[in-house]
C-alpha cells in the first residue's frame, strides 16, 4: 500500500478514535503520531494529514449541525461574516483543523529525523 494512503488512513482512524475521548487537539496528536511512524517525503508530510483532518472535521461538523437544522452554524456564520452560510463555516472549520494537523505532522517528521540521528550517534 502506498505510504500516502496508509498515512491518510492512519491519521483519519486515529483522529476518529482519539476524538472520542480527547478534546479538539486530538487531531494534532493523531497527525503527529502517524507522521512519526509512517514517514512521508516533501510536501506530502503536510498535505496528507491536512486533507485527512479537513475531511474528518468537515464531515463531523456537518453531522453535528444537521441534527439541529444548522441553527447554531447559521448564527456563528453570521458572526464570522460568512454570509450566514453554514456550509462555508464547516469548510472553514475543516481548514483550521487541517492546518493544525499539517503543522503537527511536520513537527512529527522533524522529531523522527532528530530521533533517528540521535540513534545513529549513540555509542555502543
Amino acid at each position: 500500500m502506498n505510504k500516502n494512503i496508509l498515512n491518510f488512513l492512519a491519521t483519519f482512524v486515529l483522529a476518529l478514535l482519539l476524538y472520542l475521548v480527547l478534546p479538539w487537539w486530538s487531531v494534532m496528536t493523531a497527525a503527529l503520531a502517524s507522521s512519526l511512524f509512517i514517514p512521508l517525503k516533501k510536501a506530502a508530510v503536510f498535505f496528507v494529514p491536512f486533507l485527512a483532518i479537513l475531511i474528518f472535521w468537515t464531515f463531523y461538523s456537518f453531522m453535528l449541525s444537521s441534527g439541529n437544522d444548522y441553527t447554531l452554524a447559521k448564527r456563528i456564520a453570521e458572526l464570522l461574516y460568512l454570509g450566514g452560510n453554514p456550509y462555508v463555516l464547516m469548510l472553514v472549520t475543516g481548514i483550521i483543523g487541517g492546518l493544525a494537523a499539517g503543522i503537527a505532522a511536520v513537527f512529527g517528521k522533524q522529531l523522527s529525523l532528530v530521533l533517528s540521528k540521535s540513534q545513529e550517534q549513540k555509542p555502543l
